[in-house]
């Protein structure tokens, strides 16, 4: 399979005396990382870390922005967040991380939301655009990866952002594109040869299948998977071991949306 995609996890979710994830292993494994920006989980001297050491490992990174919500990791839709207030939110935190790495000296390459707010702003234009605005506001060269065929995606093309495209191979879809809620049986896939099977499948086909069997045509930039469900990075290992035993080449995120 002649083809290039990056691997993608959501880390440096740890703060405090809270343990998240492996990150130190995930990053021997992953070519980007998206990293917490202190309000569903993170704190600065966790994201200095997490930026540390991804910058020793060459490993692109990238804020993961969310809902203010560390009780509930930020998977609770807060229905009640205004678009404008928003706006500032995810401003606060872009700048936050794209300050520190600037001080680390390992730039940002990219923004993508987290848990429930991406998955909101997916489906809804206003929050959409109050994603895209933000990013535009902070640095207008930073790629947004998000969900193909999606308002996030779809509103920042239109504001002239470059977009990156993502895919989860840990993650059920449901029929309109997005992920397929948590609470529903089957949405997290825990078997790491499993979510090979489901991602090399992908990757042949540029195409994603729903719960229901229908099949959505996209483009793959990049495939996610979570760093903080169990056997993590056991199920990032296998899947890069079988992509690359596939003749597919494991590049950066950024840099293939900078090459087309």
């Amino acid at each position: 399979m002649s083809l290039s995609v990056d691997l993608n996890c959501d880390m440096g979710e740890s703060f405090a005396a809270w343990k998240m994830g492996d990150d130190r292993a995930m990053l021997d494994i992953v070519t980007t990382a998206n990293i917490a920006c202190g309000f569903h989980a993170g704190d600065p001297m966790v994201m200095h870390e997490t930026l540390s050491l991804a910058r020793e490992r060459g490993v692109q990174v990238g804020a993961h922005p969310s809902f203010m919500d560390l009780v509930g990791f930020g998977r609770r839709r807060l229905e009640g967040e205004s678009p404008a207030d928003l706006e500032k939110q995810l401003i606060y935190q872009i700048g936050a991380i794209k300050t520190m790495a600037e001080v680390i000296g390992h730039p940002i390459r990219h923004v993508k939301t987290h848990g429930a707010l991406g998955n909101m702003a997916a489906e809804d234009r206003e929050l959409a655009l109050a994603v895209s605005r933000a990013i535009l506001a902070v640095d207008p060269s930073l790629v947004h990866l998000a969900m193909p065929g999606m308002q996030t995606s779809l509103t920042a093309g239109e504001m002239g952002l470059k977009v990156g495209n993502e895919v989860f191979a840990d993650r059920a879809y449901a029929d309109n594109g997005n992920l397929l809620s948590r609470k529903l049986p089957g949405a997290v896939i825990h078997d790491p040869e499993v979510a090979a099977d489901r991602v090399l499948r992908m990757l042949e086909e540029q195409a994603v299948t729903t719960v229901s069997g229908q099949r959505i045509p996209l483009a793959i930039d990049s495939v996610c998977v979570h760093g903080d469900t169990p056997g993590a990075v056991e199920m990032a290992a296998t899947l890069r071991r079988r992509l690359e035993n596939a003749g597919v080449a494991i590049r950066p995120m950024a840099d293939l949306v900078d090459a087309r």
